[in-house]
Order: structure tokens, then sequence, then C-alpha cells
């Protein structure tokens, strides 16, 4: 039995043929080795057996060097005799959206990401470089943009709904986004009040230019216009019509969107088993 997981900083789906499990997410970069192991052993073991394992492939946020190394760790602990094989979520999404075939994959999520993939296997990226510096178009970036736009007039009309919402103000803000860790996934979190009023002019606006300062400063550097963009990623199916648009106004093709690729992974590793 082939197991695959789709895992980000928030959740994780683990998925095989018969049964699809969600446990907290797994990052190694923020995590040790011993949550790791605290959460594959009492939030996914006791759905399956180890035995029955044969391939695990897993895909995640932060699985980079050398954090990776903790993950693979951690998994060949519960699942002694299985092959084991951890990837970045960017790869995850490259092989869930283009197979083996010459693309263009992207990930819209609490942050973002992007590539060029051939073969499955990652061709060129452009460095996301965290929602500071980059991460355009993510949940944080918007939440980022949100903020910024009431608070410095151009959408103050929707401050006093926002404050009523999450019953926040402007120190509360200050403190999560400058003395409290995590401020991403905070900022992250506001997006469902962005798509409440995702029909609003200047949030219509904004989205729209985020997601083209997306496409120009990532997309746009693989010089491959001929290719459609693939998108996988909670904000990509939040905002699928919003990225069309930002796709049209670059010259950009639209590709598939994929809210979750464990499914599509689960099926290139189906068809790549020896």
């Amino acid at each position: 039995m082939i197991l695959v997981a789709d895992s980000g900083s928030t959740k994780t789906q683990w998925i095989t043929e018969t049964q699809s499990i969600e446990t907290r997410g797994i990052n190694p970069v923020r995590d040790s080795k011993e949550h790791i192991l605290e959460i594959i052993r009492t939030e996914l073991m006791p759905s399956l057996h180890s035995a029955d394992v044969s391939g695990i492939f897993f895909y995640g946020a932060g699985c980079i060097e050398p954090f990776m190394s903790s993950v693979r760790e951690a998994l060949a602990e519960v699942f002694a005799r299985s092959c084991i094989e951890v990837e970045s979520d960017l790869l995850g999404a490259a092989r869930a959206l283009c197979h083996d075939d010459e693309g263009i994959a992207c990930i819209l999520g609490t942050g973002s990401n992007s590539c060029l993939c051939k073969e499955g296997r990652i061709v060129s990226n452009v460095s996301p470089l965290g929602f500071i510096l980059g991460d355009e178009g993510s949940g944080a970036v918007l939440g980022k943009r949100l903020v910024g736009e009431m608070l410095k007039g151009s959408l103050s009309h929707l401050w006093d709904l926002f404050q009523d919402e999450y019953q926040t103000g402007i120190s509360d803000i200050i403190d999560r986004v400058y003395r409290k860790p995590q401020a991403n996934r905070y900022l992250a979190s506001l997006v469902p009040f962005i798509v409440r009023f995702r029909d609003d002019a200047g949030v219509g606006e904004m989205l729209l230019d985020e997601f083209s300062r997306f496409l120009k400063r990532n997309v746009a550097r693989y010089e491959r216009p001929d290719l459609p963009v693939n998108f996988a990623g909670g904000i990509s199916n939040s905002f699928a019509m919003e990225i069309e648009k930002a796709c049209n106004r670059c010259g950009m093709k639209m590709g598939r969107i994929l809210p979750r690729p464990a499914g599509e992974l689960l099926e290139y590793h189906k068809k790549h088993v020896v």
C-alpha cells in the first residue's frame, strides 16, 4: 500500500487508495523530530497498520535540507520496513499539477511559491523569500495588505466591520504582527474577511493587483508564455476568478487549480511503482 502525505504548517492530509486521514501540520523547520513522531503516533497510526505500507511519499512545507531529515527519521521509526521519500511541497505541487509534463506549478497558501517543472522534477525556481520580502499572492501577504489598506485609508470603510468581527484594534494587530511568533499565520487567518468582501471595489482591485504581482515577480521569470500556469493551495481555490483575471491582465494562460494535491500525487506514484 502506498501512503502519500501533503503537509502544510497547519494540517497534513495522509491518503491511501482506501482512506484519507488528517493530522496536525508538520514543518521540520519549526518542529522537532520528537514532535513529528508524536503527531504520527497519536494522530496517524490509530488508523493505519505500518506493516501494510510499502512506500511513503511525504511532501511538505519546510522540507528542505538539512531540516527534512527529521521527517524521514521520524517516519522510519514507525514504518521501519517502508521505502520513504521526503520532498518539498513545491515538488508535490509540480507532480500533482503537471505529472511528468513540462509546466509551471504554483502554490498559493499561507505562503507562495512557483516553479518550472519537467519529467516530475523542478527545473527552475524563483525564491519566494517569505512574507516580508516576497510571498506575493499568499494568505499572509493578502492579510498584510488588508490591514495596511484599512489603516492607511484606501479601505477605511471596512475598518469598523473588521474590528467588530475580530474584536481587535490597532494595538492588538501591532502586537500580533511585530511581537508574537508566527505573524504570517495570523495575517493569513484574516483571509476569510477578504473572501467575504471580495466584491467590494477596493478589495477586488487589491486582489487583482496582488495576484498580478505574483505572476510578474515570479512566473514571468521563467520566460515561458507558451505554458499554462497551474495552481495548488487554499488561496488558489478561494480566489480562482481573481487569479484568472490576473492571468489575463498579464497575458498568461490559466491552467488547473488543485486545492489539495494529495489525490493527484497518489495517482502519480501509482503510475511510477516499479
